[in-house]
């Protein structure tokens, strides 16, 4: 058996290309043996380009709506995929109808993302497979449920729900579901649903010394799950200037750490509340992100089986 186990652990690029381009990078770059893809995988919006009869298209890029020539058209959908939105390109009746129609439009959202998380499964293929990386995505609450068939295939895994040993070694248990929030995402749950499948995976893990808990939502008040307070309206609280902030993570994620006490547990959700937290001897960590900037932020982390020992390294780029 290996002694030590190097991931590079990613997380909220939420349909990004160019954060999934570099995330597999990452795998050849830093040496690693394993990619883990914490969540919130998907973008949440699709973005109609509209194909003219005269052969230009007309859409709307970065804020403005333009007019796109034929030899611009391979730039605009790219700019637009790095951004964690879905390009598609119809006739001006065909945009029309889906305008109208609110399960067409759903239907339509569910088949360019399906395709788009395939295309990303065989890429992953293609750049991982060769150099004995294994990869694993896993979905989070922004994911929709109806798009999770394409995360997955016979190389790339999606470790949700279970207990997986990276490389034979070590161990780690993953969920992407979430506790509640203001917007009501697609895969939330009550703390206590949280808790009871927190606990069926744990029980599983007979050596929690060299553990990794891959859980999207991150503790209740660790530092790394901070973020603004909202009014009724969902905009920030300001108060004296400043807005107010505060931990809107998981009291049941906080429960099972303190109780198990993993070697290391990986979170994303909050992205602008990166960084490392210690709940006891477990280090906590949530890389952050700002994929709409196309910068990844990611997390080195190298268990070592053996000694019982962890080492850890924030990324960004």
């Amino acid at each position: 058996m290996r002694r030590d186990v190097k991931v590079f652990f990613a997380t909220d690029i939420h349909g990004s290309e160019r954060c999934y381009r570099k995330f597999l990078n990452a795998g050849k770059v830093y040496g690693v043996d394993v990619l883990v893809l914490g969540g919130d995988v998907t973008g949440k919006a699709l973005v109609p380009i509209t194909k003219l009869s005269d052969g230009t298209y007309r859409g709307r890029v970065e804020g403005k709506e333009q007019t796109i020539y034929e030899d611009g058209i391979a730039d605009v959908i790219a700019t637009i995929r790095n951004a964690g939105l879905y390009p598609f390109i119809a006739t001006p009746d065909e945009i029309d109808h889906l305008s109208q129609n609110k399960d067409a439009l759903r239907e339509k959202f569910e088949v360019v993302v399906r395709k788009s998380l395939v295309d990303w499964v065989e890429l992953a293929h293609d750049r991982a497979k060769p150099n004995g990386i294994d990869v694993y995505i896993q979905p989070g609450n922004d994911d929709e449920p109806a798009v999770l068939d394409g995360m997955s295939s016979d190389f790339v895994v999606n470790p949700e729900g279970k207990v997986l040993y990276l490389k034979d070694t070590v161990p780690m248990m993953s969920y992407g579901y979430s506790n509640h929030t203001p917007w009501d995402s697609p895969r939330e749950l009550d703390e206590a649903d949280l808790e009871a499948a927190y606990e069926r995976m744990a029980a599983q893990i007979s050596d929690m010394s060299c553990a990794v808990f891959n859980l999207h939502v991150p503790p209740k008040d660790a530092t790394i799950d901070r973020c603004p307070m909202l009014d009724d309206d969902l905009k920030p609280i300001v108060r004296a200037g400043e807005i107010q902030t505060f931990g809107a993570g998981s009291t049941a994620v906080r429960g099972v750490i303190q109780k198990y006490q993993p070697i290391v547990s990986l979170h994303g959700h909050i992205h602008e509340s990166g960084g490392m937290a210690k709940i006891g001897r477990t280090v906590s960590i949530n890389p952050g992100s700002e994929y709409s900037d196309g910068i990844l932020r990611g997390a080195l982390v190298t268990v070592d089986a053996k000694k019982k020992k962890v080492h850890y390294q924030l990324t960004s780029g």
